[in-house]
């Protein structure tokens, strides 16, 4: 497949987009980043894609008061950059049904656990990790998938796995879910582009 173009959708600090603008510059993924998209206006992550000279976008409550107003406002963004792949990496906003059938099999996400344990509904940032230490798991990882219309639904495409510590908190068992979640992302990525994973082109 020729050099991917992605839409990069984020809610907050951007790590795992940092960790695919690093693979892009180390020539570790032929991809481009044609827009940032955000749904919070303060969101680090647009920095982090501005100090890289990453065409960024606010598509908000503070912007587009109502919700289907929203939702169109980020699909024209979507279907104007000719992305091939959309990449939802901390994004805490649900798409709606039209942009998911637009881009068939062309969204990804990444979750902190390994699906289909601790996935869906509330089951985001710590709550994910609190939950594990509380069920004394054994194990728990990161997960890429395709988006559906689900919460956490769609088909998986990648997990790996990170062993939990007995002394693990949910901060601590976070800080080593995150590292693997940069590799996976990336790994994810690169697998669409090489043609090992097939999209809906």
């Amino acid at each position: 497949m020729s050099r991917l173009k992605l839409a990069v959708l984020i809610s907050g600090g951007g790590s795992n987009l940092q960790a695919i603008i690093d693979a892009i510059e180390s020539h570790e993924l032929d991809a481009e980043i044609k827009v940032v998209i955000s749904n919070r206006k303060n969101a680090f992550g647009l920095e982090r894609a501005q100090k890289h000279n990453i065409k960024t976008a606010y598509i908000g409550i503070g912007n587009y008061k109502d919700i289907s107003a929203r939702h169109e406002a980020l699909l024209n963004l979507l279907v104007n950059e000719a992305v091939d792949l959309v990449v939802l990496a901390g994004y805490l906003s649900i798409l709606s049904p039209k942009i998911i059938k637009q881009f068939e099999k062309r969204i990804i996400n990444i979750h902190p656990s390994l699906i289909p344990k601790y996935c869906g509904e509330g089951f985001y940032g710590e709550h994910v990790h609190e939950a594990v230490i509380l069920n004394q798991e054994k194990e728990s990882g990161a997960t890429t998938h395709f988006v559906d219309e689900g919460v956490d639904t769609g088909e998986i495409i990648r997990q790996e796995r990170v062993s939990v510590m007995a002394d693990d908190t949910a901060k601590t068992l976070a800080a080593r879910v995150l590292e693997v979640e940069h590799r996976l992302m990336v790994g994810t990525i690169k697998a669409i582009q090489m043609g090992q994973v097939k999209i809906g082109l």
